[in-house]
């Protein structure tokens, strides 16, 4: 064989190795392309949650200097990202000790509470702990086992915790013994609820513990609700089931007493403002003047549409002065306490729908309307706080469009608004303690996650601080849409997202689920990533559905005419609605009229009832979670709002009520529960079923034993098997 074949030979060969190695890099993209997800990856509580969500940093502020947390250290973050440490896990237990039970475990939940001291807020199941990093010592440490709720006033170094339903105070001592608890009650119970968020965390509330600005003085809840009815809660884990009951007041019936006490560490003395009478009357937003000598809060009557602002003298709870009043035809809402501004303690901000959008106003001390701040047919989402150096507050709102959420500055001397973040997308914002720098944490539809660290001034600066990697890499993707209808009013325009298959052919037909909430202070399409798409729609769509979402009128932020259109007859415009989205669907050639089906949870659940029996031709199979069924069994602050009581709105109660209407339920429906819910209590669900048996109608019903209103950890995992195999088994 002569030289020239040989080299001949051996190139062949090569290419023909060249194209194996090719052809097998192929293959294996393609296979990487084709790789599918499972409710363990998409779920929350599936076992490969973790990997499937954008990548995340865990900070928090020391100062204006940022943290970065982790399990095993902290570090400080310098202005160019890089980190340097500031102290270990292995550092701390060392310093704070404790046995197995009580010992450190991880870094994250770590807080910074003093801007010049290397001083670290510490959690462990059974301590807080305030210790000292560089000394590596412990400054001060607190009883916390048991806490049903609690509150750190770093100026006083004092703690408030509700343990075994009674209010403590411990202060620390400067000498480093033992600090001081004070027992401030004796009378708490189920029934005398101390410190607690109240009014069944409505109108903004989430705690019930407030310290001053200088720490020596914490105003606190007290709810009687000792004449709230009991819905019969049953326990079955017991040998012997046993009644655990609830305190439940529902729409109508006899709600509980809030009154808010004042205790001074100083003199130690416990006071109760003098509000005067509290049957049928909401108190919410507490808030604190700067010198820690008066009290502010909303007061709202039964009827939700008279609210005012009034001011107490912490020392004595007298009332001094009512600063200012809102009544509104149907509803008024305050969900926010007034802010004074750091840099003139003469003035606060309010914020407000008066004009038709939440907008923030400012006030002098006496109540006097300086101007209104904001305004423009958008929505103050939230106010983060104040750089004192501009003058300027910091606001999230949806100027740029009704489905973002951006950052902006708000100059307060000028009302200038300047944008801080890159004016697309979905933000949250995070503020240093000293309000010189912030956090803008986001996303887009196509953006999985960055994270920008900016420093405020006159001409704002923007560090990327972390570009999540896209989580579902080598995975098959679905097409994730998003667009506009018109609302059943003919004007209106509303949001929708659409999440097809990887694979779709517009020349098929596919099965079609409506996902729907629909109610108050919920949206469920935005400019997240993915449109904000929940994981269980990429499941169904990679199952071979397409799913739509629509936020009809009644859901959030889109101004006050929109959202209290659904006064006196919850479901019905939002009803009116979800139809033109259907009839959207039907225009579309590879929608299947014949296989259309619904699913909703809570409110949804509700819309998904009431949409098959007000419309028992439009779906052929539904899957209904945690439904109302009638608003009278609902509880009183939310459902009194939006419907008014049985006594005052009969027709409305008997117009939304689902029990009458079981008799038209044509298509296949599973109902779902959780068997101990508190917010929407089984009553509802049970009632419907008695309905449906009166009316010869079959749904089907699934109960999970022992869980609440949303099903927790692997139990979730397990409630999408099953809404999603009735589907297949049903639908497809």
């Amino acid at each position: 064989m002569t030289d020239l074949t040989l080299l001949s030979l051996r190139r062949r060969l090569i290419a023909l190795c060249a194209a194996a190695i090719t052809a097998t890099t192929m293959t294996m993209a393609q296979e990487q392309q084709l790789r599918t997800f499972t409710l363990e990856d998409l779920n929350f509580g599936g076992n490969n949650y973790r990997n499937m969500v954008p990548q995340m940093r865990y900070t928090a502020w020391w100062g204006d200097r940022l943290v970065s947390l982790d399990d095993e250290q902290c570090s400080l973050v310098d202005g160019n990202g890089r980190e340097t440490t500031l102290f270990t896990l292995e550092q701390m237990q060392l310093a704070t000790g404790g046995d197995d039970h009580s010992r450190l475990r991880h870094l994250y939940n770590c807080e910074f509470p003093y801007k010049d001291k290397p001083v670290v807020r510490l959690l462990t199941g059974k301590e807080l702990i305030l210790a000292d990093w560089k000394k590596g010592k412990v400054v001060c440490r607190f009883n916390r086992d048991g806490a049903q709720a609690e509150a750190l006033a770093p100026q006083s170094k004092a703690l408030a915790t509700v343990r075994d339903s009674q209010l403590w105070v411990a202060v620390a001592q400067d000498d480093g013994a033992e600090p001081v608890e004070t027992q401030l009650t004796t009378d708490g119970s189920r029934h005398i609820v101390y410190g607690q968020s109240v009014h069944r965390d409505e109108f903004g509330i989430d705690r019930g513990l407030f310290w001053s600005p200088d720490g020596r003085k914490l105003a606190f809840y007290r709810m009687d609700q000792s004449m709230v009815a009991d819905y019969p809660q049953v326990e079955i884990t017991d040998s012997m089931a046993q009644c655990k009951p609830d305190k439940y007041p529902m729409a109508g019936q006899t709600s509980h007493k809030v009154t808010v006490g004042v205790y001074d560490i100083d003199t130690r003395k416990t006071i109760y403002l003098q509000a005067g009478d509290p049957t049928d009357r909401y108190f919410t937003n507490v808030a604190w003047n700067p010198e820690s000598s008066q009290l502010y809060m909303f007061e709202l009557n039964r009827d939700q549409n008279d609210c005012r602002l009034t001011c107490y003298d912490a020392a004595t709870g007298r009332k001094l002065s009512e600063l200012y009043r809102e009544t509104d035809e149907r509803y008024v809402e305050p969900l926010h306490p007034i802010v004074f501004l750091p840099w003139d303690k003469t003035k606060f901000v309010m914020q407000s729908q008066r004009d038709g959008y939440n907008h923030l106003y400012l006030f002098d001390r006496n109540g006097k309307q300086l101007r209104q701040l904001t305004s423009g047919q958008w929505v103050v989402m939230e106010l983060v706080g104040f750089c004192k150096k501009l003058h300027s507050a910091i606001i999230v709102a949806n100027k740029a469009n009704p489905i973002q959420a951006n950052i902006y500055l708000l100059n307060i001397d000028n009302g200038k608004l300047t944008p801080l973040d890159n004016g697309a997308g979905y933000h949250h914002a995070l503020l240093s303690d000293g309000g010189n720098r912030l956090l803008d944490i986001y996303s887009a539809p196509d953006t999985p996650r960055n994270i920008d660290i900016i420093t405020l001034a006159d001409k704002p600066s923007t560090q990327r601080l972390l570009t999540a990697p896209d989580p579902w890499q080598g995975y098959e993707i679905p097409h994730f849409e998003s667009g506009t209808i018109t609302a059943a009013d003919g004007i209106t325009p509303l949001y929708y997202r659409m999440v097809k298959p990887a694979s779709f052919d517009p020349s098929k037909k596919y099965p079609t689920v409506v996902y729907v909430y629909g109610g108050p202070h919920a949206h469920l399409v935005d400019a997240r990533w993915h449109w904000g798409a929940r994981s269980w729609e990429t499941y169904m769509a990679q199952k071979g559905y397409i799913v739509f979402v629509l936020d009809n009128r009644g859901s959030e932020n889109r101004g006050k005419a929109f959202e209290q259109t659904t006064f006196r007859q919850l479901g019905q415009v939002e009803m009116q609605d979800q139809v033109k989205g259907v009839e959207y669907l039907w225009t579309l050639p590879y929608v299947d009229k014949k296989r259309m089906g619904i699913h909703g949870w809570s409110f949804g659940g509700f819309m998904t009832i009431s949409m098959m029996t007000n419309f028992p031709d439009l779906f052929k199979v539904g899957v209904a979670g945690g439904p109302v069924i009638d608003w009278k069994w609902y509880e009183v602050m939310y459902g009194e709002r939006y419907m008014d009581t049985p006594r005052q709105n009969p027709e409305g109660y008997a117009r939304t009520s689902l029990l009458d209407k079981a008799r038209n339920l044509k298509g296949k429906l599973q109902i779902i529960t959780g068997y101990n819910d508190p917010t929407v209590v089984p009553q509802h669900c049970l009632s419907f079923l008695a309905a449906c048996i009166e009316a010869g109608t079959q749904p089907d019903f699934f109960v999970y034993p022992g869980e609440p209103h949303n099903m927790r950890g692997h139990q979730s995992v397990h409630l999408h098997e099953r809404i999603t195999q009735y589907f297949d088994d049903y639908l497809k």
